[in-house]
């Protein structure tokens, strides 16, 4: 299946200085579209055409480099963008990832920081993940385009802590910018859905 850039679920100005124009624009319109380009001209005879993008993810991890990075990427970011919303973040979850993070990760206000500090302490590009993993609520950080899909596990959100992600609005404070797009931005609605999914 060839990859697709997916349009923004919310306008460009609409996560205000949490995130602004500049960076999604950039960010999704240069970054995210060089994925799909590069993603499917790597595609092409692959031998993993026709599969779901997280299998080609799988396939590809540790064979493939150049398709894997594209792939991973492309998966990564149609995530993001809907872990995102105008208004987000908060600490009213929806009542099962709440009891869910409340009895693996020890409550909201420890998973946040595991989370945040995840994000801070992963050196260079990458990313940092809520996941379930065996049934189990895992927080997770990778390098690169690397997403928990690789590791056996399925992710449930994701902050992106490539520069590009921040830059424009943050410059090179990474712990501003993670504390912010968690506590203003995450779309937990969304995150509840992809929990049921995998539960």
């Amino acid at each position: 299946m060839a990859f697709e850039l997916p349009e923004l679920p919310y306008a460009y100005d609409a996560l205000g200085d949490f995130m602004s124009a500049e960076t999604l624009e950039f960010h999704h319109d240069k970054h995210h579209m060089a994925y799909v380009t590069n993603g499917n001209n790597l595609l092409k005879d692959s031998g993993l055409e026709g599969k779901s993008l997280e299998d080609i993810c799988r396939e590809s991890f540790g064979k493939n480099a150049g398709l894997f990075n594209n792939a991973g990427q492309h998966y990564n970011h149609i995530h993001f963008w809907n872990w995102m919303k105008p208004n987000g973040g908060g600490d009213k979850l929806p009542g099962a990832l709440q009891a869910k993070i409340d009895s693996d990760l020890g409550g909201f206000a420890a998973f946040r920081e595991a989370f945040i500090q995840a994000g801070v302490t992963q050196f260079g590009s990458g990313w940092c993940w809520l996941a379930v993993k065996d049934g189990k609520l895992e927080v997770m950080k990778t390098a690169n385009g690397e997403n928990p899909l690789v590791h056996g596990a399925t992710p449930i959100l994701g902050c992106d802590v490539w520069e590009h992600s921040y830059y424009i609005d943050y410059r090179n404070a990474r712990p501003k910018y993670l504390e912010a797009w968690f506590d203003n931005l995450v779309n937990w609605d969304y995150v509840a859905e992809l929990f049921e999914a995998a539960s």
